[in-house]
């Protein structure tokens, strides 16, 4: 290490970034990033160069490292795999102290750890696979404002899955319009209905018109079932002062839940998680935009990683996948998205995408959001795949049933309840799921609709997120 301090341009493996000696300590937060190193750039080079870009290096020496701890503050890589069968892919595996980072802040966290590094020249392509928050830092989060078992005793609504749907068309209706949908959805079956990413204040339908047709729709809905009922409304607006203005008059009109895009940013989420924990309102995330960084297989950010940072910064929902609807989601990459966001620990599995042991520390757990050209015939296989803890939002397989809204909900609403039945008394889902669908629709003519109209929709595409490894037999 004593050429560390000669002037001029030094590798950063030799700047002391790759140490493949180095066992990380309880209190580092680690890091996956797939690499993809520029011809004739040596792999552990590159990562050595992502840990010193994503903390202290520069691309020369400079005199003042000597003022600091230098090595305490260094991040290290300490392994590096190639990708199996992806030549020219390696994962590159980074600890950081825990003296890098502020504590309780997502922006904080990010502006390190995806800072700079992923516009270095050295690398074709980076992706931030997956991270092991320890749990020195997980405690510095207070979390989801009330979590999964919160929210089911704030409802009442217990041993199934939650059922939503998002108002269509979502941009174009007048206010009172939009309130009809509500009220049909939720008067039919619906435990939820929801404003979309898009629908914000408009020149057709501005936000407090919204407001308060959604809460009468709500608000009858509830006279005429008895049971508690909600609408996200969508408070994200150009500034956090009108969201607050926003999220102030939803609670005054009484309602339970309010929502909010992540393209508002890191810290307007933990503000606004604040606020719903100050004012006893769930918190609903839609994961606008998240697409354009998590998709892609060799460079950007998993959404694995974006379900840590959001259980950390705190929201009680969020879309997470649906396995069989429309968009994106290989059947074990989603099971790890909601492993992430519902258990206290998650064991690491590669199979599943999960590179780390992950312990929460109690942290509430927040409830997955499956979106996307679902409908009722898919019951059986949601079930399977999501399991109880989610909420299943149709909105097209609601408004667009061919005898209206409320029995578009209500196909749901009896398809739900007879799989849950079906799976107490312990029936294979998964196998019967089909065959338990059209005995409930023989008692129930929205459901036989329903089935006649969507029962042989599919989304048949292959997934770009897919795991590097897979489950293979084991002997017994």
């Amino acid at each position: 290490m004593s050429d560390r301090w000669s002037a001029g341009v030094i590798p950063y493996a030799e700047m002391g970034y790759w140490q493949p000696d180095y066992v990380p300590k309880d209190t580092d937060i680690l890091c996956a990033f797939r690499i993809t190193p520029q011809d004739g750039v040596p792999p552990e080079e590159a990562g050595a160069a992502v840990a010193g870009e994503s903390s202290t290096a520069t691309w020369t020496v400079v005199w003042t490292d000597r003022l600091t701890a230098h090595e305490h503050y260094q991040a290290k890589c300490y392994k590096v795999e190639a990708v199996p069968g992806a030549p020219g892919q390696y994962i590159a595996w980074i600890a950081y102290d825990l003296d890098l980072f502020e504590e309780g802040s997502i922006a904080n966290l990010t502006s390190s750890i995806i800072g700079n590094v992923f516009g270095f020249k050295a690398l074709k392509a980076l992706r931030l696979e997956d991270m092991r928050i320890p749990t020195h830092y997980v405690k510095t989060f207070a979390g989801p404002p009330h979590g999964i078992v919160m929210e089911r005793e704030y409802l009442g609504k217990y041993g199934r899955p939650l059922l939503g749907a998002t108002t269509k068309p979502k941009l174009g209706l007048s206010a009172r319009n939009y309130g009809r949908v509500v009220y049909e959805a939720l008067r039919g079956g619906l435990d939820f209905t929801k404003d979309d990413e898009n629908i914000n204040s408009q020149p057709f339908m501005r936000w407090r018109d919204r407001y308060l047709f959604c809460m009468e729709a709500v608000n009858r809905a509830q006279a005429a079932t008895g049971e508690i009922k909600g609408h996200y409304l969508n408070v994200t607006a150009g500034t956090m002062e009108q969201m607050y203005e926003r999220a102030d008059f939803a609670r005054e009109l009484g309602s339970v839940i309010v929502m909010i895009d992540l393209t508002v940013g890191y810290t307007a989420i933990q503000s606004m998680s604040a606020w719903a924990r100050r004012h006893g309102v769930l918190l609903h995330l839609h994961r606008a935009g998240h697409g354009t960084y998590t998709r892609q297989k060799t460079h950007g950010v998993s959404f694995r990683v974006i379900a840590k940072w959001m259980r950390l910064a705190g929201v009680d929902h969020i879309h997470a996948g649906t396995v069989v609807g429309k968009l994106e989601g290989d059947p074990t990459i989603v099971a790890g998205y909601y492993d992430t966001l519902r258990l206290d620990h998650v064991p690491a599995d590669p199979v599943k995408g999960l590179d780390f042991d992950q312990d929460w520390a109690s942290l509430p757990g927040v409830m997955p959001v499956a979106s996307g050209g679902i409908h009722a015939g898919q019951m059986h296989q949601l079930l399977h795949h999501l399991g109880e803890d989610v909420v299943l939002q149709f909105g097209g397989g609601t408004i667009g049933h061919p005898m209206g809204i409320a029995a578009g909900a209500t196909a749901n609403r009896v398809a739900v309840e007879a799989m849950i039945k079906a799976r107490n008394e312990g029936r294979d889902v998964m196998i019967e799921g089909a065959e338990v669908l059209k005995t409930a629709a023989g008692r129930c003519r929205e459901l036989d609709v329903a089935l006649a109209t969507w029962g042989d929709i599919t989304f048949d595409y292959a997934a770009t997120d897919t795991p590097d490894v897979v489950a293979t037999p084991t002997g017994v």
